[in-house]
């Protein structure tokens, strides 16, 4: 990953907004949060900000993550949002490219992951330190040396469908942290948060939310 941050400037995708919540389609390269420091201050809930002024923080992507991202217009939307992430009743599937061809169609990952400290931000697998974590995932095809696949998270860990990828064998496109040689040198990491499903703050009804991958 370079030192140098220079996130894309390309205008807010809005997605769909109403009296409670915001969806966002967050471009790779760019912070879901501020980074330590004046040259971290461009991220994504402050250019959400600029046009609703009173969004607050629901969840985050990684930096290098794009796709679908809710966020909160009111502190009631804030907590009701937050209580559905928390208790795993939210619903997101991604999509990535990853190395190599996937030889089964659909399984899941179940292991516990940490932070790597020596090398954080980096985690790693760990039986005995770790979190629980669990990823189901889908073959969409298989060619050319590589694999497309739709990933669902029954966890929210760090990381966790990098590295749940990696430990497969297959870790996924660019990804700065997990990938190397071939598999690395790619414009950017290969992962969209496709869709998210939830709870409407006001009255329960469920939304699902859609964007699709840019590669």
């Amino acid at each position: 990953m370079s030192d140098t941050y220079a996130p894309p400037q390309d205008p807010l995708v809005i997605l769909h907004d109403d009296h409670e919540v915001v969806l966002v389609d967050k471009p790779s390269g760019l912070l879901s949060v501020p980074g330590k420091g004046p040259h971290l201050a461009d991220c994504l809930i402050a250019r959400v900000q600029s046009v609703f002024p009173t969004a607050l923080l629901v969840h985050r992507l990684d930096r290098d993550t794009s796709g679908v991202m809710i966020f909160a217009l009111t502190p009631h939307a804030q907590r009701h949002l937050g209580l559905q992430f928390e208790k795993r009743q939210t619903k997101k599937v991604y999509v990535a490219r990853v190395w190599g061809e996937m030889t089964e169609k659909t399984g899941t990952v179940d292991l516990p992951l940490c932070v790597d400290w020596p090398n954080r931000p980096r985690q790693h697998v760990d039986h005995e330190n770790g979190r629980p974590a669990q990823t189901d995932w889908r073959l969409v095809r298989a060619r050319d040396g590589e694999s497309r696949v739709r990933l669902m998270p029954r966890t929210g860990r760090s990381h966790q469908l990098r590295v749940h990828m990696l430990a497969l064998g297959h870790p996924i496109l660019g990804d700065p942290f997990y990938a190397s040689g071939a598999a690395l040198d790619h414009p950017r990491l290969m992962l969209h948060s496709e869709s998210l499903q939830f709870r409407h703050p006001d009255g329960g009804a469920g939304h699902k939310i859609s964007a699709k991958a840019p590669f």
